[in-house]
């Protein structure tokens, strides 16, 4: 039986790690948690349900802490996962067979996953933004995993914000993360592939929370147009604050058909489009 390491990274998580570590311990071989320092009950909580903890210092790069974690692990498969993650019953199920199969069953398996067309599709949105992912043959070393997000009450299946495929089950020694950008995918050493059931993500469970990891998105937009060295004209500002935040709001409403998500939907397109004039802002008051 192949073993299943689950592992975190987390900081001030003690809301959230308890949901997470409950979803994944019928099948974790081990649940390993790597804690930036939380002043919160976090470590407490993880070591309570028998996780495995590593303290280390913040960096402001997560995706180094994340590595870390993958780094600790033993198992010869590797779910990982943010604290604010949960595995459904019929993922979890998925993700025992999935690594048990011989690699003519996970061809045969893939066949029939990617049936799904929007699963392909937006496959091929994050390789348009982010580059090519893994490889077109050998092995599967990894799997993207569809997320559900929780947004105030409901969860999202409109407005372009379904299937927001992430790799989480990787196999140990074939997929990192390069650690030079918050919004990296990971390298992976051989062919990616999908699994079917959805992961739960208790993203914004209020808005308070919500507005939290939106001015975290401002602010790294901002530091992105800075990097890019964006003009400071007219004609920008325009495009940031009317065109572009115009644009969102339709293309996810309408076209994404964001609509259908109730009030939800559009509160969350809404202020989606938002990030971009305010980050705009932000950038204008950057000295140069």
């Amino acid at each position: 039986m192949a073993k299943i390491s689950v592992v975190l990274a987390t900081r001030n998580e003690e809301s959230n790690i308890a949901g997470c570590l409950n979803s994944v311990k019928d099948f974790a071989s081990e649940m390993i948690v790597v804690d930036e320092g939380s002043s919160d009950k976090t470590v407490d909580i993880a070591k309570s349900l028998g996780a495995k903890v590593e303290i280390v210092r913040h960096e402001t790069i997560f995706h180094k802490t994340k590595q870390k974690a993958l780094d600790l692990a033993t198992g010869e498969w590797i779910l990982q996962m943010d604290a604010d993650e949960r595995v459904s019953s019929r993922l979890g199920k998925e993700i025992k067979q999935i690594v048990q199969m011989s690699e003519e069953e996970l061809n045969d398996y893939q066949d029939e996953v990617l049936n799904n067309k929007l699963f392909r599709k937006h496959q091929a949105l994050i390789a348009e933004r982010d580059g090519k992912i893994g490889t077109e043959s050998g092995p599967y070393y990894a799997f993207f995993v569809p997320r559900l997000n929780y947004f105030l009450g409901k969860y999202l299946r409109y407005g372009g914000v379904y299937p927001d495929g992430v790799i989480r089950l990787v196999r140990k020694g074939k997929a990192f993360f390069p650690a030079k950008d918050v919004h990296e995918q990971m390298t992976v050493l051989g062919k990616v592939g999908w699994l079917k059931n959805d992961l739960i993500h208790m993203a914004d469970p209020t808005f308070k929370r919500y507005l939290e990891r939106n001015s975290r998105y401002v602010n790294l937009l901002s530091l992105e147009l800075k990097s890019n060295k964006v003009k400071k004209n007219l004609l920008t500002f325009l495009d940031y604050m009317f065109i572009k935040p115009t644009y969102w709001f339709i293309l996810t409403q309408i076209r994404h058909k964001g609509i259908l998500d109730g009030w939800q939907g559009m509160v969350f397109s809404f202020f989606s489009a938002l990030r971009f004039p305010k980050a705009y802002i932000k950038y204008l008051k950057i000295n140069d």
